[in-house]
């Protein structure tokens, strides 16, 4: 018999449906010809908790700290335990093994340790399956792979596992038992993930709250030129009161000037035309997703991933969804019109979109060296009905059918026009574009640009006819909300001050991964961490504490976007993970001398934040879970017990 193991049902299923003779159903598996198709429920295992090496950890002390298995171990989630003994027994009888797991990390990792765990000494293929139809399932199981080519991404991923452990488990330990001494009566979670994520929203709330705003001033005049009439805007020069960002800071001087511009005649010193053309937006990625919808139907980054999900395993319209990569391969190209084409028929909006793509047009978003594990998120071909979505549903589909149906429109061509003008010795400066052609911006609802300017002539006269001063007022950052925090999660080089690591960082760009950016922010959430207000998300008083009582190195984004690069060197280049391990450990030992209940107490008593949507209920848990934290034996990495069926990822 040959076992191919999927990560889930709904890819067993499609795997058994591409699969040549009658399905049968057995316990926990499907039966096609010669071949058994069984199946994960997310992670059937879990890191072990610590009093699975030693019971006296069962209790939480201080003086146990550093937690530091020698030999790993792994135990079985409870509500998976029947499923790992079908697939042990499967195994008993198989000839053969297929992983097929997703195409990243942690599919790689969630499969193969439930086979070395039930100690399978066989070869493994590789099924790599990003498209639950038929068609490309068929073609998926036509060109299966070794297994042990994946042995990087696997020992990437493992490690990643290990580490979350060792800085999750012992710095929760840590600040919680110091969260005691210091009079705080409640589980204190750090994560080398969430915790930067949630620094990012405390330093941006203190910022907000900080603020000092101050007022500047600018002066505008219309101008009448030979074929028409603009706005232009004064630029003072530096002999006037500006700030760091050239603005007037005192209204003395635009209001005398303002005085003596109407009627004043003037000329176009200086005239800068540029044509250019823009390609349309490439296809998304799970995290690019996220932020579009946020910001367009205001919907948090989990209700996207949730909603991309039910779209890839319920109505198999769109393929795998987890994906970090905006690129398509070369081969899709040959039949992105006929997916296109059955993918849009049945809706109205999509029908109009189809209709002005041209297919003879090919784009820089197929391209093969872009393409890794996963590529972009697209629809499979099969009709839309948005009779049987829900709206949301609808809404996402949409966008992603949007964003490759723009791969087969011409680029937004524009002329950008910069017009600076002379008048009483003074500059005054307008800007505008003309769209030449609209290319695919229809399909997108932007902001919109400057107005056209009219026909301009370099050298000719003006004359204002009216002037004003408009008041106006230093605004503070906008608070984070859904789509900005994912932005920042994907772009955190920004939020680096050291200009080194920052270079090295825009090369390995990102806090959190696609599978776990919404995690991580729902996590904070139900902590009591952070709250949203409105569309923003805020810090709690809780949340802003535990950053003030935190070394600072653990609340900022180096650490675990230097991680993901040593990481990657594991997946990528086959590094050995004992020096990254080792690294971490080293670093836990200052993280953890760093524990201070005077410290702790004292940000308790005075952070400023917002109280949490539930006042004076602990963090609330995952829905479906049991907590262990009390007691001591929480896994993993201080995030609790997760429901079976769920993929792990950064904390």
């Amino acid at each position: 018999m040959r076992l191919i193991i999927a990560e889930k049902p709904s890819l067993a299923r499609a795997i058994a449906d591409a699969l040549p003779g009658s399905p049968r159903k057995q316990d926990g598996a499907i039966a096609v010809g010669d071949t058994t198709v069984t199946w994960c429920l997310g992670h059937l295992l879990e890191q072990a908790p610590p009093d699975a090496y030693d019971p006296a950890l069962k209790q939480w002390r201080l003086d146990t700290l550093p937690i530091l298995p020698s030999r790993w171990k792994l135990t079985p989630r409870a509500r998976a335990r029947g499923q790992l003994a079908v697939i042990r027994g499967l195994l008993n009888s198989a000839r053969e093994v297929v992983h097929a797991g997703d195409p990243d990390r942690e599919g790689q990792l969630l499969v193969q340790e439930v086979i070395e765990h039930l100690s399978w000494k066989g070869a493994v293929s590789r099924l790599l399956v990003s498209d639950l139809n038929r068609p490309a399932v068929q073609r998926a199981l036509a060109r299966l792979e070794d297994n042990a080519r994946y042995q990087p991404l696997y020992r990437a991923a493992e490690s990643r596992s290990r580490a979350d452990w060792l800085y999750g488990i012992n710095l929760t330990r840590a600040w919680t038992l110091t969260g005691r001494q210091a009079g705080h009566n409640g589980v204190l979670s750090v994560g080398r993930v969430q915790t930067p994520v949630l620094g990012l929203v405390v330093r941006r709330d203190a910022e907000i709250r900080d603020f000092t705003p101050h007022p500047f001033f600018v002066l505008w005049a219309d101008l009448a030129v030979e074929h028409g009439t603009l706005r232009a805007w004064w630029a003072p020069g530096e002999q006037q009161p500006l700030d760091d960002q050239g603005r007037l800071l005192a209204r003395e001087p635009a209001a005398a000037l303002a005085e003596r511009l109407p009627g004043a005649e003037g000329r176009l010193v200086k005239l800068d035309t540029q044509n250019k053309r823009q390609a349309a937006p490439l296809p998304y990625s799970l995290s690019a997703l996220q932020v579009d919808a946020a910001r367009r139907y205001g919907l948090s980054a989990q209700g996207v991933l949730d909603t991309c999900q039910a779209l890839y395993e319920r109505h198999q319209l769109i393929t795998y969804p987890r994906s970090d990569c905006r690129y398509l391969p070369e081969e899709h190209f040959a039949a992105a019109r006929a997916s296109l084409e059955g993918a849009c028929r049945a809706d109205d909006t999509l029908r109009q979109w189809l209709a002005g793509a041209d297919f003879t047009r090919r784009s820089r978003a197929w391209n093969d060296k872009q393409v890794g594990a996963h590529h972009a998120l697209a629809p499979t071909g099969r009709p839309m009905d948005p009779s049987r979505l829900s709206a949301t549903e609808a809404n996402v589909f949409r966008l992603i059918a949007r964003n490759v149906l723009a791969q087969f429109y011409p680029p937004l061509s524009t002329r950008e026009v910069k017009a600076e003008f002379r008048i009483l010795d003074e500059a005054f400066r307008a800007r505008g574009q003309e769209i030449l052609e609209a290319g695919w911006k229809p399909l997108f609802t932007t902001r919109d640009e400057a107005p056209p300017l009219p026909t301009l002539t370099e050298g000719e006269a003006c004359r204002v006819s009216a002037a004003g001063v408009e008041d106006r007022e230093t605004r503070p950052p906008e608070p984070f909300n859904d789509a900005s925090l994912i932005k920042a999660m994907m772009n955190i080089a920004r939020y680096v001050e050291d200009s080194a690591v920052r270079r090295t960082l825009r090369e390995h760009d990102g806090l959190g991964t696609e599978a776990t950016r919404a995690g991580i922010i729902e996590t904070l959430v139900e902590r009591g961490y952070l709250v949203r207000k409105s569309k923003a998300l805020r810090a709690t008083r809780l949340g802003s504490a535990l950053i003030a009582s935190l070394p600072e190195a653990a609340s900022r984004p180096e650490r675990t976007a230097l991680w993901e690069q040593r990481l990657s060197a594991i997946a990528e280049e086959g590094a050995d993970p004992a020096p990254f391990l080792g690294d971490l450990i080293s670093d836990l030992h200052g993280l953890l001398a760093s524990a201070d209940a005077g410290r702790l107490r004292e940000a308790l008593a005075t952070s400023r934040g917002e109280e949490p949507a539930a006042a004076g209920r602990a963090p609330a848990k995952r829905r479906g879970a049991t907590s262990r934290r009390r007691s001591g034996t929480s896994t993993g990495t201080g995030r609790g017990i997760r429901r079976a069926g769920r993929k792990r990822g950064s904390s």
